[in-house]
């Protein structure tokens, strides 16, 4: 893949005018979208099957968790949508659910590890006996076995989750961040040449792009980054 299949834009803004704005800037150098809860609550369906029919790849950032046929129910009808990833958080049952709905199409299921908001503390105060490179790890190892199409992680545990699930199957890493931008909210963060090296297969970036002075120029330096990294 090119760098620029694996740069995911994340499309965190609060209105489709918005979005649509960022989608036309962008043009023909970002191809892969990433509408997550803020523009789903605002009419981010109906922009992400348009996505989906202008021929842009759509990852629609729903961390589903539920009883199993619920689970299985949606991502029969995400499926329907055209959308090429979809995250679901990862565990067991709900994974099982979701590769059953999800078998024969193009859809590429991702498992939520551990949040790349959350560090140790956090994940103790959510009742987690596992520090979180331990909690990844353990996730990817179940997705792997689920069938899962891959995982979503930190860029810091790229590495050893590559190793676990060999060289096929999907690292998307969120808290992608160049040299010199502000982490905000993210806790694990890395820049884009180092979570490729690390493993990573496709880098979810948002606001370093979407909040940009430029957003054509933060995207076009990003995927020069990846390029470099890529051909090293």
């Amino acid at each position: 893949m090119s760098a620029r299949d694996r740069l995911i834009v994340g499309l965190d803004v609060p209105t489709i005018a918005e979005a649509e704005k960022v989608v036309r800037t962008l043009g023909s150098t970002a191809l892969f979208y990433k509408i997550g809860y803020q523009l789903v609550f605002a009419g981010g369906l109906e922009f992400a099957r348009d996505l989906a029919k202008d021929g842009k790849k759509v990852f629609l950032d729903m961390k589903l968790l539920d009883i199993d046929n619920t689970v299985a129910k949606g991502v029969e009808n995400i499926v329907k949508m055209g959308m090429s990833m979809l995250t679901l958080h990862a565990y067991p049952k709900a994974m099982a659910a979701a590769v059953s709905a999800a078998k024969g199409s193009d859809l590429c299921l991702l498992g939520v590890t551990v949040l790349t908001s959350m560090d140790a503390k956090d994940v103790i105060d959510a009742g987690y006996e596992y520090d979180p490179h331990t909690l990844v790890l353990r996730r990817a190892e179940q997705a792997r076995i689920a069938g899962m199409g891959g995982v979503v992680c930190s860029a810091e545990e790229a590495s050893a989750v590559r190793k676990i699930l060999g060289p096929d199957m999907a690292i998307v890493t969120p808290g992608i961040r160049p040299v010199g931008s502000d982490a905000g909210d993210q806790k694990r963060v890395m820049t884009p040449a180092d979570a490729l090296k690390a493993g990573s297969s496709h880098l979810v970036v948002a606001r370093p792009i979407v909040k940009a002075a430029d957003p054509l120029a933060a995207a076009r330096a990003i995927l020069s980054e990846m390029d470099g990294a890529l051909t090293a």
